[in-house]
């Protein structure tokens, strides 16, 4: 048998014979609902603001950067990562103030709002890749297994990295009566999974979905898909913002920094919480991830402009992902978070905190922490007045 239906059942055995960690291609009706979206166009979606998603500059460059020595030494902790013992009654204590958020390492973030329960972007898997015995590895164990929750109403996901949509996860997720909601395409991963399509809401940017009390809507970012080697940006990524009766939160996802936040913020802001991406930067894809100081720049813009609320600074400490040093996302956003005046809480992984409550500050990576360098500090008033009565008595003595 040759031509084209040879080709075909070709195609059919391969696509029955790939992995399952890579999830399946969109086809049939929400292939078509895909094509009409006003996100996609000459066969991709599209970022609300040009991004380059593969790395630019020197690949020679980059090897160098990122297996030098000592900057693989930086990139992880000297120590264990102290992981806080959260415990099934932690969690089973509905929230004092009504918005309760815990960190479990990552973008991985359980958010109680309203009596309602949200778990974004769960990762429990031991590495981010579709392979068991290659990729990054977690850095600090689980805080808790995933029966530790108790009942969740909805997870989240932002977009199909390995880093954020983990096959074993969902595939235990999927065994429990939760909703998923998920950009628009990235429920064809799901239901190849087992996740049943009645439990699945697919949105498009601006596009909301109600799960209970809460009001829950997909954001736009700056970012890009694919879990495979050919990527046919065939699913879309996406931030979030959860909405209760009385309070509300936002969740970035991976994004760069783009103008709109300040949209995003207008129309459903200011927020009671923000989790912001703010580790696995590099100057080698600056359109796609922010810097902790872009980090902070976003939170502002989401809360129209001035310190509000409070910023969870997620997407750090759990995987070894970009070259940086591994305390580095830490210390920039404690740094550019008091100059501005910013709540932001730090908790350890598996620590839950009340928004409206005392909150988790101690930088307690700095136990476990490779000395960091500072390039980003700006010299305060005081210190540019010392400078300059130094510059004085200088040029006096010159004279």
């Amino acid at each position: 048998m040759t031509g084209t239906g040879s080709d075909h059942a070709l195609r059919t055995r391969l696509r029955a014979l790939r992995a399952a960690a890579f999830g399946a291609d969109p086809t049939g009706a929400r292939l078509e609902r895909i094509r009409r979206s006003p996100n996609f166009a000459d066969g991709v979606f599209r970022n609300p603001e040009e991004a380059r998603h593969r790395p630019s500059g020197s690949t020679v460059e980059f090897a160098k950067v990122y297996f030098e020595k000592e900057a693989r030494a930086r990139r992880a902790p000297n120590g264990t990562i102290p992981v806080h013992p959260t415990t099934v009654a932690d969690l089973a204590r509905p929230a004092a103030t009504g918005l309760r958020l815990t960190w479990m390492g990552h973008s991985s973030v359980l958010a109680e709002i309203d009596g309602g329960r949200v778990l974004f972007d769960p990762v429990w898997g031991d590495r981010c890749s579709p392979f068991a015995f290659v990729g990054p590895k977690r850095l600090h164990p689980v805080p808790a297994p995933l029966a530790a929750l108790g009942p969740v109403d909805v997870v989240v996901i932002s977009h199909d990295h390995y880093d954020h949509l983990d096959l074993s996860t969902i595939k235990a997720l999927a065994t429990t009566d939760t909703l998923f909601a998920v950009p628009l395409g990235v429920g064809a991963h799901l239901e190849r999974w087992g996740v049943r399509a009645s439990r699945l809401r697919e949105l498009d940017w601006t596009e909301s979905t109600e799960v209970g009390d809460l009001r829950l809507t997909a954001t736009p970012a700056r970012h890009f898909c694919g879990r495979g080697l050919r990527n046919r940006q065939h699913t879309l990524w996406a931030s979030w913002v959860v909405e209760g009766p009385d309070h509300r939160v936002y969740h970035s996802g991976d994004t760069g920094y783009f103008s709109g936040f300040k949209d995003i913020g207008a129309a459903h802001g200011p927020f009671d919480a923000t989790m912001i991406q703010i580790g696995a930067y590099a100057e080698f894809w600056p359109d796609i991830h922010m810097t902790p100081e872009e980090g902070l720049r976003a939170h502002l813009d989401l809360q129209g402009g001035t310190p509000h609320g409070v910023l969870l600074p997620i997407h750090w400490a759990t995987f070894n992902l970009a070259p940086h040093a591994w305390a580095e996302p830490g210390e920039w956003t404690k740094y550019e978070a008091e100059e501005a005046g910013q709540a932001v809480a730090f908790p350890r992984p598996g620590e839950s905190f009340e928004a409206a409550g005392k909150l988790p500050v101690e930088p307690w990576w700095r136990t476990v922490s490779h000395p960091v360098a500072q390039p980003w500090r700006r010299p305060r008033p005081a210190e540019v007045a010392v400078e300059s009565r130094s510059d004085d008595l200088d040029l006096a003595g010159e004279r």
